[in-house]
């Protein structure tokens, strides 16, 4: 990374970038933000009971519409062709995420109770929406202030939407989640990346093969067409690409499936996840069964290197709600 300010001239003055001259490579951004509110606002959203209409669908349009205006918004930002802008949602609400899962604490931006009865109280700090917003494109210059415009726009557009019923609403944690593409490469917080390869087979205990076009995921069941589908707690596993690089670092050469893995990742930091955590890509909810494995059996694999990531840093789902991912989705942390 550099330390170079690229939006400084020599003379300390600010200009637009030059890229000109840079390659064109396919570039993808991820920014997430969050609305925190009152657990009856987020019920009212749900219900679709406001009077200005349909919140989320009118805060998705304001954050594609965002993200294509943002030279407009941020001056030094180059009008880009985009490819696509995806606006996504997920509802937070404390007693769903105490019943699946344990809350992760401060990072979730939890706020003490005041007298105002106006305010967020203590019991809804983790009550609201989380916003994701994708930008991609082939181009020679970044999407990443395109990302992070489309999710500060929807969700000022969700505030303003409910505004009415609560003006205490917090815009919190805007950020950005993921971004690959162009010299300095993939950038990632760990809480969303993309799907690169969705794999296969029809016999267990053998390596996998990736898949092409939409595959879909049947609902408590698994992938169709995969060995592993099956009324059971292991219906759908994943592995991230920054636990393969580890022996492909020690000179393996590997491809995705090699670790029997249904779904190899980018950009998740999937050993940390806690039991019950959900994952969503494409129309598919995952949810956490279990962290790694016990290895029974040494694969070729560890013969080789003598070591084998799958049972450490690999880890189980079920299929909660069903529908078709493809390599190329955006994937996250609901």
């Amino acid at each position: 990374m550099t330390d170079k300010l690229t939006h400084i001239d020599h003379a300390g003055a600010a200009h637009m970038v030059d890229v000109g001259e840079k390659p064109h490579t396919k570039r993808l951004a991820i920014a997430s933000s969050f609305v925190r509110m009152k657990a009856a606002t987020l019920a009212a959203i749900k219900a679709d009971s406001l009077k200005k209409g349909d919140v989320l669908a009118t805060a998705r349009i304001a954050g594609i519409q965002a993200a294509k205006r943002c030279p407009d918004l941020i001056p030094l930002c180059h009008p880009l062709l985009l490819s696509k802008v995806a606006i996504d949602f997920s509802f937070t609400e404390p007693e769903v995420e105490a019943a699946r899962r344990t809350p992760q604490g401060a990072e979730n931006g939890a706020s003490p109770a005041t007298e105002d009865a106006m305010s967020v109280s203590a019991s809804d700090s983790y009550t609201g929406i989380r916003i994701l917003a994708s930008v991609s494109m082939v181009g020679q210059t970044g999407v990443e202030m395109e990302a992070l415009c489309a999710a500060s726009v929807a969700a000022l557009t969700i505030f303003d939407m409910a505004k009415a019923v609560d003006k205490s609403m917090v815009i919190e944690a805007t950020r950005l989640e993921y971004k690959s593409g162009g010299k300095s490469g993939v950038f990632a917080t760990g809480r969303a990346g993309v799907v690169l390869a969705i794999n296969t087979s029809a016999e267990t205990g053998e390596q996998k093969k990736p898949t092409s076009g939409d595959v879909t995921f049947i609902e408590e069941r698994g992938i169709e067409g995969d060995a592993h589908a099956a009324d059971w707690h292991r219906q759908v596993s994943l592995l991230d690409q920054s636990s393969v690089d580890k022996l492909i670092a020690k000179g393996l050469t590997l491809e995705a499936g090699d670790f029997a893995e249904n779904m190899t990742t980018l950009g998740l930091d999937l050993p940390s996840l806690a039991i019950g955590t959900r994952l969503k890509a494409g129309s598919v909810v995952l949810e956490i069964t279990q962290i790694g494995k016990e290895c029974h059996t040494k694969c070729a694999i560890y013969q080789q290197a003598g070591d084998c990531v799958m049972p450490r840093e690999g880890v189980f789902a079920a299929v909660k709600q069903g529908g078709s991912i493809k390599a190329g989705d955006v994937i996250w942390i609901l």
